[in-house]
């Protein structure tokens, strides 16, 4: 499958008969390209929830297949969005021809993904939105977190739902809670590893929570119950360098232990791997503004990279894969919680 065929928008009103009953590597048996399903419910202001933008973070769809089959009627109207069908045939974050289903949601772009994405806005910006969730998964060695893109009590009530740990973010700019964010309370799932089945059971739990929530509390989120952190830069390996792990041969040489840093706040000198050649560094940080800032956190010392500054990771993997797709990780630093946006 290639082309605009598979990334073109179905709109549905009820569930193909045996959907739920596939996992997600079968959902292109019976859907032809990203689907967004609405199913009506006792509540009539809808749930936005968005599963498999990308296509090997399963843990959403496995959790949507459990609470489908439990309600025969829902507690409120759902509208659920079946992204990358074809990706998930292959267990793949997206195929070779696709843009990323998660960075297309900015409103710019050329191609078929980016007209499908502009195609579903214009569709929910016409409805009452409650909330919007998207679910996804991570390759590293990370908590169950939620991410938000505005610090609204209703956005952040959101996201404690589902855990204490929040992470503030607005870039990558692409994504698909940041448009929604504009819409109603929008939020991340980020629910570790896919293929760990307590992901699931926790995203059923706090679906089936979001989905009986008749209103969001109107105090402010205490801060004893959050852990709140801002991401101040994604880092990326240059594509001209080959990256490995343990493997001397490699350009950089990254620590098979390294995705055990995430979420931990890490000293000065904390070492991230080997670098074969010279220079002032080898990694590549930007900051939100898109300022190259690698020199701030980054310096080499005997061929190996170290941090210059205390950082905090998240999403570190190592998954070559997901890496050059992606990015080696994010850097965040604990961010007071407001008292007002």
């Amino acid at each position: 499958m290639n082309g605009a065929s598979d990334s073109a928008l179905t709109l549905l009103n009820q569930l193909p008969p045996g959907l739920l009953d596939l996992p997600a590597e079968r959902l292109h048996e019976k859907l032809s390209g990203p689907t967004l399903i609405e199913l009506p419910g006792s509540d009539p202001r809808p749930l936005f929830i968005s599963v498999l933008l990308h296509g090997n973070e399963t843990t959403g769809w496995d959790a949507m297949r459990a609470v489908l089959k439990k309600y025969p009627r829902l507690p409120r109207t759902l509208y659920l969005l079946i992204g990358n069908v074809s990706a998930a045939a292959r267990r793949q974050r997206h195929l070779p021809h696709q843009a990323d289903y998660n960075r297309i949601w900015k409103g710019d772009g050329d191609g078929p993904e980016y007209a499908m994405a502009r195609q579903l806005l214009r569709w929910l910006e016409q409805r009452p939105l409650f909330a919007a969730i998207d679910i996804h998964n991570n390759t590293g060695t990370n908590p169950h977190y939620a991410c938000i893109n505005r610090l609204n009590d209703d956005y952040l009530h959101l996201a404690t739902l589902f855990s204490r740990t929040v992470v503030y973010f607005l870039k990558p700019d692409g994504v698909l809670s940041l448009a929604l964010s504009r819409l109603c309370p929008a939020v991340t799932l980020e629910c570790g590893k896919p293929d760990d089945a307590h992901g699931v059971t926790h995203v059923i739990e706090y679906v089936e929570a979001a989905l009986h929530l008749s209103a969001f509390p109107e105090h402010e989120v205490a801060a004893q119950d959050v852990d709140l952190f801002h991401t101040v830069a994604v880092v990326k390996v240059p594509e001209q360098l080959t990256i490995g792990v343990d493997d001397p041969r490699a350009d950089i040489d990254l620590s098979s232990a390294i995705d055990h840093y995430n979420f931990s706040e890490l000293p000065v000198d904390t070492c991230f791997g080997r670098y074969r050649h010279g220079g002032d560094t080898a990694l590549e940080a930007r900051d939100e503004l898109g300022n190259e800032v690698s020199g701030r956190y980054f310096a080499l010392r005997d061929g190996q990279i170290y941090t210059r500054a205390p950082v905090m990771p998240s999403m570190l993997t190592l998954d070559i894969g997901i890496i050059r797709q992606d990015c080696l990780c994010y850097l965040m630093e604990r961010l007071p919680l407001p008292t007002g946006e």
